[in-house]
């Protein structure tokens, strides 16, 4: 691994940028009334995962960043949340949910793994 000089050179920002980029190509065509309900949110849901990653690494305080990487985590959760809904109202088939929350499993176990080496650091 090369060193980590921007937030955008962590697995943790990449695998989450992936992961909005996936949610907003999966909600292109969702029903253009739920763009301003159910697009919207898991959007901005799943793009705040990786801005919160962005926005902690260019903290100093050791609890800032911790705390901008939980928010990250709690978006996460949150876009999971409308996953389900999305596939539980047949707005995604089970291949995209798979992938998707796939995706979002694997951005917060690189989370989680920031989380304990600012941890270790404290």
């Amino acid at each position: 691994m090369g060193e980590i000089k921007d937030f955008y050179d962590l697995n943790a920002w990449k695998k989450a940028h992936q992961f909005a980029i996936q949610i907003y190509k999966a909600t292109e065509n969702f029903p253009k009334e739920e763009l301003y309900g159910i697009t919207s949110q898991i959007r901005r849901s799943a793009f705040s995962v990786s801005a919160n990653i962005a926005e902690g690494f260019s903290r100093f305080h050791f609890n800032d960043k911790i705390r901008f990487y939980h928010n990250a985590r709690g978006s996460i959760s949150e876009t999971q949340n409308f996953l389900l809904l999305t596939k539980d109202l047949g707005l995604l088939n089970d291949g995209q949910f798979e992938l998707l929350f796939d995706l979002s499993e694997q951005a917060n176990k690189l989370i989680n793994g920031l989380i304990r080496s600012i941890d270790k650091q404290k």
